[in-house]
């Protein structure tokens, strides 16, 4: 059905690619690109072996707009799914307008010089994408990107109104590490180290990192200690859903994480402006992410779940009702069909699910969206069938 190209070869990437590999039938031709070309090949090799499927692989440089110009002009795909770095989603875009290729990512833009999550920079274009004719779809991952979805489902279906919604992300798995991230650490750690914030009453509330938490219980996981940080999806989500009274992001952490992740900050390894050492500048984030256990390499012996939802509450034919959906996905699962672990899966399998919304027609029209932006129920369809089902629970106690 459509020609892909894909650039980053994570973690994530992988997963994409293998996802991607497994539909034939609307993916006719698939495309690998990253910095590091051997990155490419190795999953391309593995993809090859499991499936039969050929994977071509190409170097770019996504930081560079004529680079990538120049691959999307000799290739020409459909569609760029974009699961590189945040702060290249800008020059990934520019590059497709210039190119006339359609748009996907999993993460919204940040700058390379400050830990600041904000889509005012890529809704800004929109008119860009109009004009040309060209669909961008933005943050199309678990979360954001299914959470998103998890919220119009139930606006959809359940709700008149939005008053309250929490999402919840719980990772209850174990790597044996003493401190690792799951996806890029100089990306999760400016994450979850930013200051806290949230939406209530028609204004974002700020709070000290970690400053908010309690234990919420995860099904099949039992109580985890859960603390409100910032995503970049309630920004979205408050603004495509006015009625939402309050929306706020929890995600659990383990104690000796929230150690190691002091000691970083501490000692000024988590700063993210250049410092001068034997006569070179070294950003010291960067030098972290060197010695740092890869995300990518995780998988072989991580264990347990992680459980991702949202927990809803509002107002059906005037009477108040609660909602609560969520997907629990084993890192061994993950592992055994992909050879990552269940934070890349959880990440990798939504894109691919968007990508097929987008080639069949469904999620296709010209401008700049998020996911809840289009219709839900094909996409939520697709969830159950390619490794991430979920289950809703009504009228319970969602203990916020």
């Amino acid at each position: 059905m459509g020609k892909v190209l894909i650039i980053g070869a994570g973690g994530v990437g992988t997963v994409v690619v293998h996802k991607v590999a497994q539909n034939p039938d609307v993916f006719t031709e698939i495309m690998l690109a990253s910095r590091t070309k051997s990155k490419c090949d190795v999953i391309a090799s593995d993809v090859q072996k499991r499936y039969g499927v050929q994977v071509k692989t190409a170097q770019v440089d996504a930081d560079i707009v004529p680079e990538l110009v120049t691959l999307l002009n000799d290739y020409k795909p459909e569609l760029l799914i974009n699961v590189a770095l945040p702060y290249q989603d800008l020059t990934i875009m520019d590059a497709c307008l210039e190119a006339g290729v359609n748009y996907m990512d999993t993460a919204n833009y940040e700058p390379k010089d400050k830990a600041h999550f904000e889509y005012s920079w890529q809704w800004a274009y929109k008119e860009k994408f109009e004009k040309a004719g060209l669909t961008a779809i933005l943050g199309c991952g678990f979360d954001p990107g299914v959470t998103s979805i998890y919220t119009a489902y139930a606006a959809k279906h359940y709700f008149d109104e939005i008053h309250y919604l929490d999402i919840v992300d719980c990772n209850a798995g174990d790597h044996g590490k003493a401190f690792a991230t799951n996806f890029n650490p100089e990306i999760n750690i400016r994450e979850v180290s930013q200051r806290g914030k949230y939406w209530e009453n028609g204004e974002w509330v700020e709070t000290e990192p970690h400053e908010i938490h309690k234990p919420l219980n995860y099904p099949e996981i039992g109580p985890k200690e859960s603390y409100v940080i910032y995503h970049e999806e309630l920004e979205s989500l408050v603004k495509n859903f006015p009625t939402i009274k309050r929306a706020r992001f929890w995600m659990t952490f383990g104690q000796e994480y929230l150690t190691h992740l002091h000691v970083i900050q501490n000692i000024g390894m988590a700063r993210i402006d250049e410092v001068e050492y034997n006569g070179q500048k070294i950003v010291p984030i960067q030098f972290l992410k060197a010695v740092l256990p890869n995300p990518g390499d995780l998988g072989e012996n991580y264990t347990g779940w992680t459980s991702i939802g949202c927990r809803i509450k509002g107002i059906k034919a005037g009477k108040e009702v609660t909602y609560y959906v969520y997907n629990n996905c084993s890192h061994e699962a993950a592992f055994k069909e992909t050879g990552t672990q269940g934070v890349s899966y959880t990440t990798g399998v939504p894109a691919m699910i968007g990508a097929m919304m987008f080639m069949k027609g469904i999620w296709k029209k010209a401008g700049v969206y998020n996911v809840e932006e289009f219709n839900p129920d094909p996409f939520m369809e697709q969830l159950n069938i390619h490794g991430l089902p979920w289950v809703e629970q009504h009228n319970i106690d969602l203990e916020l």
